[in-house]
């Protein structure tokens, strides 16, 4: 962990594109809300095989006229070279610096994964095609892919994202901070430089986190489990629990030397805020 407790701390924050006028409104609201706590960036998701790209695009114009930095996320499953180069091309045309490279998740109903099939490939073909203009941002799992068969294959996969020229990483949430801490200690000895900031998602709804995590491989520890399955459909209390577990999950992750934290919102303020209120931050 030395590496990273010397850089400074980075926050930032993760959007999904809206699909109607009520949901950018309600975007709006929270990207201005959490905007009043300065994070570094905020992000905005890709849908499956670029399926929300005018959205993703944006929404990342409309927070970056308000003066923060954006960073749209792209991802490479099911699309072309020819269609790739094209959006990364808007996005330089753009103006637009920073840049989330991912394999992503191929649509329903379609067979091919395309031209470029991970995410290390997409890296390269960016870095190809752009140089250093983008500080390119790639995900890890420090409690492995749904894919990945062995802990050495995951430091390898991810390993050759960095070899190909990604500047830091964002983790799958979690909710073992011994998971990240290991994994972070597995890269450094591997020669993995870059800065590997914790995902952190927020609980207010156990039966939408239990469906989120099924599908994503992230761990949802035993203890915790039962103590969300003995509320039922108490929201409140779901939410203060949630609410005590990960803001002790990211107090313990920061005071460690975790080199910052990228909260995936929902699109919702609420909950991100009151943690970052709790820590002080």
């Amino acid at each position: 962990m030395q590496s990273q407790k010397k850089l400074p701390k980075a926050f930032s924050f993760e959007f999904y594109p809206p699909k109607t006028a009520e949901g950018k409104e309600k975007l709006r609201a929270a990207w201005k809300q959490l905007g009043q706590l300065k994070p570094k960036y905020f992000s905005c998701t890709y849908g499956a095989g670029g399926s929300t790209r005018e959205g993703t695009l944006e929404t990342v114009l409309e927070i970056r006229a308000a003066g923060f930095e954006a960073a749209p996320h792209i991802s490479c499953v099911a699309s072309s070279r020819t269609d790739l180069k094209a959006q990364i091309e808007r996005y330089r045309g753009q103006g637009i610096r920073h840049i989330v490279a991912l394999r992503g998740d191929l649509p329903s109903g379609l067979a091919s994964l395309g031209e470029l099939r991970y995410a290390n490939e997409l890296v390269a073909f960016i870095r190809e095609i752009t140089g250093d203009w983008f500080k390119i941002e790639v995900a890890c799992y420090p409690e492995f892919h749904p894919e990945t068969r062995s802990a050495a294959d995951e430091i390898r996969h991810f390993k050759r994202k960095v070899d190909a020229g990604a500047n830091a990483a964002i983790t799958q949430y979690f909710y073992n901070t011994d998971a990240y801490f290991r994994f972070v200690d597995e890269c450094e000895a591997a020669g993995i430089a870059i800065p590997i900031v914790p995902g952190i998602m927020p609980i207010g709804n156990f039966a939408q986190l239990a469906r989120f995590s099924d599908a994503c491989g992230a761990e949802i520890p035993r203890w915790l489990r039962l103590r969300l399955e003995g509320f039922r459909d108490d929201t409140a209390s779901i939410r203060s629990y949630g609410l005590d577990v990960v803001t002790r999950l990211c107090d313990d992750l920061l005071t460690a030397g975790a080199p910052g934290l990228h909260f995936y919102t929902l699109n919702q303020a609420g909950l991100t805020s009151t943690i970052w209120q709790r820590l002080g931050l």
